[in-house]
């Protein structure tokens, strides 16, 4: 879903056109191409959201302000949690292992009971089945999982973040190494070697308790310190973009669960502006943030969270006690809750936009606890669109062969004993087509989909993040007054049925004719006086509610009450004066039909 056409800084200034009516959508659709920004600098839409009502910029640091290197950080990880497994007591062999980039996806479940890496779709339909590095048959896959669907409990794993990759290929790796060797004999639930049985579930929980050892030791964190130009990308817009950001009165924060230490060895690297001898500080990163929160133990800080105390930026301790002051530029704060934090900045909830990372930990539970609006920042993006770009003629090869079926279909009813047997065919080449377009993007497909179908993953973007983008950089690309306006979404029944078709057929308690219900009809455009029935001894009674005559209620509005008056003195401004491509009388008439009542029994009293 992408964002209303605008014209980036060098397309903010109008293009050099004949100002003629948008006539045909074809005409619009070709003008839209023209002017929207180049997609590696998009902004992409689900829910519509005005950036001037946006008062609080809040960041995440890891994999969104600073953006770690691929491979070179996975490889980093995977090297490191490799030795953790063998102190642990796993094979020496396992550090031949080399990390593959190709293979690990986030938004993969773990069966933590058969030891397979799941693909499931956004309605828990499982997609592709990889146990180790096999790719199972629908025949091996239907003897887990009968219905081929699986919901997420303590059984599964959902792989959320950035940081899960390693650990994916590396569970991978081991499962695949333990069916394998003949040392090892594998049953439905783990592997048996002499007496001792390895489970699945614990080869998981041994890694996954590897990959927390290698961040408590601060060896994998100390390592990116000391070469940080080789993992960490350096983007000289940043900086600009948090300046803009607090030039146009609003508040920036940082929000993230780094230790201080570790904040400040990065963001110094991406923000700290030095003098000619490199050596003075010209300009200290803290200033680019108003207020600057670590260890914040997110999701937990969405919750009940934890003890706000205020962190001295030069020894890096905590002070003692809790702090209640208001929160002070300059100042580095650790924890906290999002409650406790809103309180003391002053935030409501939706004057805030949160930049994260993390589809859990950062967008789920900041949208649901807090109502924040929300960006998701997503690396993977511009592989996803330039390989659908690339590939773009096998998806709409997939959609002429689902149309297909249907028009096969279309002349068949329950008198039908036998359909076509083409429809067969059409579906082997359905999936062959699908697995072409999956292996264009990696082992395991697109991020977002498998063929004409989405991912969990893909999902939860939809439903939580407001908007998101590859980089937090391309918010440079958009004005201030921005408003991001999502695309229309169409239910099948909407989008499917021919406008032009004829309804032949009767709505739902719609019991009168056409001639009689058209007596009913009232439109706020025409003046319709019915009179009023009485009861006998009362005032007059209201049989049905007015139409409203006016906008009640903007649903993409996120601004205060003292907003309404200023947007009510304008609502009447002919806009087409100022910019006659927009043409605003495209509103049919609006016709209420309301309950028919018996003026008889009313009036007699009888008002069951």
């Amino acid at each position: 879903m992408i964002e209303d056409p605008e014209n980036s800084e060098t397309d903010m200034q109008r293009a050099d056109h004949p100002r003629e009516s948008l006539s045909s959508d074809a005409e619009i659709r070709k003008r839209n191409i023209k002017t929207k920004r180049e997609p590696g600098h998009r902004i992409f839409v689900n829910r519509s959201l005005q950036l001037d009502r946006i008062k609080f910029y809040g960041f995440d640091m890891d994999y969104t302000l600073a953006l770690y290197k691929s491979p070179e950080f996975e490889e980093l990880t995977f090297q490191q949690v490799l030795e953790t497994l063998i102190e642990l007591g796993y094979p020496e062999q396992i550090r031949e292992f080399v990390y593959d980039r190709t293979f690990p996806l986030r938004g993969l479940w773990y069966d933590k009971l058969y030891g397979n890496i799941l693909k499931v779709d956004a309605y828990g339909n499982i997609l592709t089945v990889v146990h180790g590095f096999k790719f199972l048959n629908g025949h091996e896959v239907r003897q887990m999982y009968p219905n081929k669907y699986i919901t997420v409990d303590d059984r599964v794993y959902v792989f959320y973040t950035l940081f899960n990759l390693p650990e994916i290929y590396l569970i991978a790796c081991l499962i695949d190494y333990f069916s394998t060797v003949a040392t090892y004999v594998e049953n439905r639930t783990g592997v048996i070697y002499g007496q001792n049985i390895l489970s699945f579930r614990a080869i998981f929980n041994d890694v996954r308790n590897s990959i927390d050892r290698v961040h408590q030791r601060d060896k994998l964190k100390e390592t990116v310190c000391e070469n940080i130009e080789k993992y960490v990308h350096k983007d000289p817009q940043l900086p600009v973009l948090l300046d803009r950001i607090r030039s146009h009165n609003a508040k920036t924060f940082l929000l993230t669960n780094s230790e201080y230490w570790y904040t400040n060895n990065l963001m110094t690297y991406l923000l700290t502006i030095y003098a000619d001898d490199s050596k003075t500080i010209k300009r200290d990163w803290k200033s680019y943030f108003d207020y600057i929160l670590v260890d914040a133990q997110k999701p937990l800080f969405f919750a009940e969270g934890t003890t706000l105390r205020i962190i001295d930026p030069a020894t890096g301790s905590m002070k003692l006690g809790t702090y209640a002051g208001q929160l002070q530029q300059n100042e580095v704060y650790s924890g906290g809750s999002c409650e406790v934090v809103s309180k003391l900045i002053g935030s409501t909830g939706k004057d805030v936009l949160y930049v994260g990372d993390h589809i859990f930990g950062d967008i789920i539970k900041s949208k649901k606890q807090k109502a924040w609006r929300t960006m998701l920042v997503v690396p993977e993006l511009n592989h996803e669109l330039k390989v659908f770009h690339d590939k773009r003629d096998l998806f709409n090869t997939l959609e002429a062969l689902d149309t297909s079926i249907s028009e096969l279909l279309r002349s068949f009813d329950m008198t039908s004993n036998h359909g076509p047997d083409a429809v067969s065919k059409i579906k082997h080449k359905i999936q062959e087509c699908t697995h072409e377009l999956d292996m264009n993007f990696g082992l395991l497909g697109s991020l977002f989909r498998t063929g004409s179908r989405q991912t969990h993953f893909a999902s939860q973007v939809t439903r939580y993040a407001d908007i998101y983008a590859s980089t937090v950089i391309n918010l440079v690309y958009y004005p201030f007054f921005y408003f991001f306006r999502a695309v229309p979404q169409l239910m099948p029944h909407e989008s499917t049925v021919d406008p032009e078709e004829p309804m032949h057929f009767k709505s739902w308690g719609d019991e009168t004719s056409e001639s009689d219900t058209s007596d009913h009809r009232r439109s706020i455009h025409g003046q319709v006086t019915a009179s009023t029935p009485r009861l006998n001894h009362t005032l007059p009674i209201q049989t049905h509610p007015d139409l409203p005559l006016h906008v009640t209620h903007d649903h993409d509005d996120d601004g205060g009450d003292d907003d309404d008056d200023d947007e009510n003195e304008n609502e009447n401004e002919d806009i087409s004066t100022t910019d006659p491509d927009i043409d605003l009388n495209l509103r049919s008439r609006i016709t209420y039909t309301p309950p028919k009542r018996k003026v008889e029994q009313i009036s007699s009293g009888d008002n069951k």
